[in-house]
């Protein structure tokens, strides 16, 4: 299935993740607890207690797509102090007392598998996991040098080990515990309004390649009263080979094709219009008077009487995106009633407006908004109940039907705009625009805040 929306992170992208999950990482190794440790070596036996890390630096690290795999966090050159306390007991000699450690050269290598659950959020979790120190140096507290030589080395290396086994622990506790219930914050589910969402589920799992992590997107809309099929599929998308952004969202036309279905079959296109809408310094009023001029016949069956506009959509609108931009050409039903002084209603006649309609595209706050302006528009008659008439008459009537009632009203929706695929606590900058064959593709770069 292609996806409605495709959204590709670059690796400078990911350099931006790298910098606030290395913070997290760190606080994380920062509270590690090591066991209390004790041992022989010849004939010296040792205890090891209170352990206590008072850092964990983490200067060099790189978050790398490694393709058809996932992704890999490297570390390297991080180190630690720490400090505890001493016993030794050698023969008659009984004596304690305090040390510093000081690792350095701990290189760290996770590897980490992107899917997706039954719902379509994202999961990650860690694969494998290596830890290795190059070096332990220990600083006794106290006089006796000849006693620390005796067993220094065997307590350097108890600590190695213990400290190169608790790294990985830590580092895939920190993902799980951070990461992974981070990732869930990506809506599945967007709503647009009252009447429409949009399902943003995986329908497949991210894919790495060489530069980018990139993660297809159903990108459909739907009615939130009733789902129905959507009677046409997504178009395949050309993504361009664009990295300069940290994120690209590559939006089908498919979204808001799917948009235009889930709203007509809502029943929301419809627009009803009365004289009470009409601008007052406009020079015309909605009443059989005020088309008399064109259709006497209406003044005599009708006279004095106000009139009401329905508005309506018979099928779907379909949009187009192109390298020059979005285009519509929407049919609109014009259906026009006489309002009886029972508050019933008569109808007239049955007109038929075709129009070609222009959109400009804008990103706000994290939603895709837009703006129509509506270009010439053709009428002709498909019914009348009053006779005939020349329909080129009431061009005029249309013009400001459109331009001072549904087009504004079109535009305080679009301007609402539809929401983004994008995690808790993100905003968008730096934006850049393009239109492609079938999509529209978006650039920007992130910011994130911290809670």
């Amino acid at each position: 299935t292609n996806p409605g929306v495709t959204v590709r992170i670059t690796q400078s992208g990911l350099d931006y993740a790298k910098q606030h999950g290395i913070a997290v990482l760190q606080k994380e190794l920062a509270q590690l607890k090591l066991p209390d440790i004790s041992g022989s070596s010849g004939k010296v036996r040792y205890e090891i207690s209170r352990l206590n890390l008072r850092n964990f630096y983490l200067p060099h690290a790189q978050i790398s797509p490694v393709p058809n795999v996932g992704l890999q966090v490297s570390i390297s050159n991080a180190f630690t102090e720490l400090d505890g306390n001493w016993r030794v007991k050698l023969r008659f000699i009984r004596t304690r007392g305090s040390f510093k450690l000081k690792v350095e050269n701990i290189y760290i290598k996770n590897t980490l598998t992107l899917g997706s659950d039954a719902s379509g959020k994202p999961t990650i979790d860690v694969s494998a996991c290596s830890a290795h120190i190059s070096k332990v140096r220990v600083r006794f507290s106290g006089t006796l040098g000849w006693l620390y030589n005796l067993f220094h080395k065997a307590i350097e290396s108890r600590l190695k080990k213990a400290l190169e086994g608790k790294v990985c622990g830590s580092t895939t506790s920190a993902i799980r515990t951070h990461l992974q219930p981070y990732l869930r914050t990506l809506p599945v589910t967007a709503k647009i309004d009252a009447m429409a969402g949009i399902d943003y589920s995986l329908v497949a799992p991210p894919v790495a390649t060489a530069q980018s992590l990139n993660v297809d997107l159903k990108g459909e809309c739907f009615s939130l009263a009733r789902r129905t099929a959507v009677p046409f599929t997504p178009p395949e998308l050309a993504f361009p080979p664009d990295h300069d952004r940290m994120v690209y969202f590559g939006v089908s036309s498919y979204l808001f094709n799917t948009a235009g279905f889930a709203y007509h079959a809502a029943g929301a296109l419809v627009f009803e219009i009365t004289d009470s809408m009409i601008p007052k310094e406009i020079d015309f009023r909605l009443n059989t008077s005020s088309f008399e001029a064109f259709l006497p016949q209406l003044g005599e069956m009708y006279p004095n009487m106000l009139m009401k506009f329905r508005l309506s959509a018979p099928s779907a609108p379909f949009l187009s995106i192109g390298t020059d931009g979005i285009s519509l050409s929407p049919v609109v039903d014009i259906q026009a009633y006489a309002i009886l002084p029972n508050g019933s209603l008569a109808p007239l006649f049955l007109l038929s407006l075709t129009s070609n309609v222009s959109a400009t595209i804008n990103i706000k706050s994290g939603h895709i908004v837009g703006n129509l302006d509506v270009g010439r528009m053709k009428l002709s008659l498909k019914h009348s109940d009053v006779g005939t008439f020349k329909v080129r008459m009431l061009q005029s009537v249309t013009n400001i039907l459109a331009s001072s009632i549904l087009l504004p009203r079109l535009n305080e929706r679009l301007a609402k705009g539809f929401p983004l695929p994008l995690p808790d606590r993100i905003q968008l900058s730096n934006i850049l625009m393009q239109f492609h064959e079938n999509f529209l593709l978006l650039g920007a770069d992130v910011h994130y805040e911290p809670k």
